[in-house]
């Protein structure tokens, strides 16, 4: 009976890491896609924290805007500036390819499934950063 139980669970710990290098794969992909679509190289996408430097000037954010991300480190304050930021982001994302607000929700919420939107619909064209990246004061007064 024991040695049953611990063929099951090590056959549901299996197919669990088989669905996760799935999933892990097909971001991969994904995001080379929409890399290469952009212009940008697509090895660029598997590179950490590089890849985000990337997706920036994609979106027309300046590189150190990376920092922002290691905000997540303050508790609480810190989750809801990323998620902010986050959401921010996603948006200029979606706009850079020419989609709505409301798409660049959705890619901050259900992002595999809108990034692949992006990467493989012939429809949506790259036409660049909608945003120069710095913070105008003088346009928020």
């Amino acid at each position: 009976m024991e040695n049953s139980l611990i063929g099951l669970i090590i056959g549901l710990f299996a197919s669990l890491g088989i669905f996760v290098l799935a999933i892990i794969a097909f971001m991969i992909i994904i995001n080379w896609k929409l890399f290469v679509k952009a212009g940008k190289p697509g090895w660029a996408s598997i590179v950490p924290i590089y890849n985000m430097v990337v997706l920036f000037e994609i979106i027309g954010y300046k590189w150190y805007y990376v920092f922002v991300l290691f905000a997540s480190a303050i508790p609480v304050i810190g989750s809801v500036v990323v998620l902010l930021f986050t959401i921010s982001y996603s948006i200029k994302l979606a706009k850079a390819f020419g989609q709505t607000t409301a798409f660049g929700i959705g890619l901050c919420f259900l992002n595999p499934i809108f990034t692949a939107i992006i990467a493989f619909s012939n429809d949506i064209k790259y036409i660049g950063p909608t945003v120069n990246g710095d913070i105008d004061f003088n346009d928020m007064f």
